[in-house]
């Protein structure tokens, strides 16, 4: 099979349906993961030749191991593997339970790593590869009632940014995209809420929580736009390992840089100081 295999998690809704559909559209090879066998069912009904749909739930490892072996199996290599599958929660850091903590962190951060190691090792028998990790805007910058979500981006972004260094000279290519605000159902229904509210926390991660469920359906981004971002980015010679997407995403990146650049100005001489001299 000469044109690429992708294997996207995720593809029932959002970026991940509308990656799915745009990478058929440009006749690479689909495989997309669905978490009930009704949904892989209805898709491989009504997509016979660029995709298939698999049964997988990322924050099952041997689900993951078996899916990943019977793909290879059958097709022989995965080109680009598209983390895309996780979940959006909103609530303050004191309002969320570790139970709580621990759910967000499954699909977004342990379920994505297992993904990456799992498919790892075929890429370096193939010396080629790319590996997307969807993460988010507020994987740079933290948000009053988004701190255990942005905590399980930023976890994503670390070990991502390790990662590209390491398979660097393996052929192996690893990218980290930062879309800000788009519309899909992230702010809807498949959005966690802590279960605990905190009155103290009213102005602050329960505005948030009350503007994120306001926005649902009229966010800036257009998903297809970005699948296409996407698509252009991972058939580039040479892709930037982050890609932001909005102009949401450009303005609190921006004074995430800012905010930075200005505690590391203003702690400088202090920095300096703390050394053995």
């Amino acid at each position: 099979m000469k044109n690429k295999i992708w294997l996207i998690t995720g593809i029932s809704s959002g970026l991940g349906k509308a990656l799915a559909e745009s990478v058929i559209e440009k006749d690479d090879f689909v495989i997309g993961t669905f978490r009930h066998q009704s949904q892989v069912d209805e898709f491989n009904k009504s997509n016979t030749k660029n995709a298939k749909a698999i049964l997988l739930d990322i924050t099952n490892e041997k689900s993951i191991e078996e899916n990943i072996k019977n793909i290879i199996s059958e097709y022989g290599k995965i080109d680009v593997l598209v983390n895309n599958a996780g979940m959006g929660f909103v609530g303050a850091v004191e309002e969320t339970s570790l139970k709580e903590v621990r759910t967000v962190f499954e699909p977004n951060f342990f379920g994505t790593l297992k993904m990456t190691q799992t498919v790892l090792p075929y890429m370096r028998k193939e010396k080629s590869g790319n590996i997307v990790q969807i993460s988010s805007h507020g994987g740079i910058k933290a948000f009053a009632g988004f701190g255990i979500y942005n905590a399980s981006k930023f976890a994503l972004e670390g070990f991502s940014e390790a990662l590209a260094q390491e398979v660097a000279p393996l052929g192996i290519k690893v990218s980290i995209i930062e879309p800000g605000p788009f519309r899909t159902n992230f702010a809807g229904n498949g959005l966690g809420q802590a279960s605990t509210v905190i009155d103290d926390y009213s102005d602050t991660a329960g505005a948030f929580r009350t503007k994120l469920k306001g926005v649902d359906g009229k966010q800036e981004g257009d998903p297809i736009k970005a699948s296409k971002a996407i698509i252009a980015l991972v058939n580039s010679e040479n892709p930037t390992l982050r890609l932001p997407l909005g102009k949401v995403a450009l303005m609190t990146i921006g004074m995430k840089l800012e905010s930075v650049k200005s505690d590391l100005e203003t702690n400088r001489e202090t920095a300096k100081d703390a050394v053995y001299g």
